[in-house]
């Protein structure tokens, strides 16, 4: 596949590029000379896109966040209750699924403290909040609960990435049976917060 013309390289584009690059080969595989190489010009034009590899790095974090966000919203519509959590949480493994360099992006932004990379972040929490209402859950109950599934999720997809599950079973069945029973949980939580 032959590079796309220079004339009108905006840097949508030029993130798209990457994350492909990401997805096909690994995020440790963008660099500014792989993108420039598969966009068909030379890296020092990329700086007219960004500072350098941290600049591209943030760029493709914030990119992947949104996306990521993009399908969870997108799953929720039209659902509530459990089935919103369960049909967002599915949303979210198989973004990683189908875009494991993105999605790895999303993690190793340079600065996880930027403002625009926590901006990105914050859509993905309120979203998680949102569909968790249901629960009756407030403040810090929330945030905890968001902390508890995005580690559920998180782990479950880069286990899978990585090979972790190597026994012949469903694992979309694992991964309801896992959210059932963290959901179960926390429908029983103030049983568990007295323990």
């Amino acid at each position: 596949m032959s590079p796309r013309p220079k004339i009108g390289l905006d840097i949508s584009f030029i993130i798209e590029a990457a994350g492909k690059i990401a997805d096909q080969h690994g995020v440790q595989e963008v660099t500014l000379a792989s993108l420039a190489k598969k966009l068909g010009i030379r890296p020092p034009s990329l700086y007219n896109h960004f500072d350098g590899l941290t600049g591209l790095r943030k760029k493709l974090a914030i990119y992947g966040i949104d996306k990521l966000y993009e399908v969870m919203a997108d799953a929720a519509i039209g659902v509530s209750g459990t089935e919103a959590v369960i049909a967002v949480s599915q949303a979210y493994v198989n973004f990683a699924r189908k875009h494991p360099g993105i999605y790895e992006a999303t993690l190793l932004a340079p600065d996880p403290e930027d403002v625009d990379v926590q901006r990105a972040g914050a859509k993905i929490v309120d979203l998680s909040v949102r569909v968790l209402q249901a629960y009756h859950l407030e403040g810090e109950q929330a945030l905890h609960a968001v902390r508890g599934l995005r580690s559920i999720l998180h782990g479950f997809s880069a286990l899978e990435q990585k090979g972790g599950f190597k026994m012949a079973l469903d694992l979309n069945e694992s991964l309801l049976i896992i959210l059932k029973a963290f959901l179960a949980g926390i429908g029983k939580r103030d049983r568990l917060m007295e323990g």
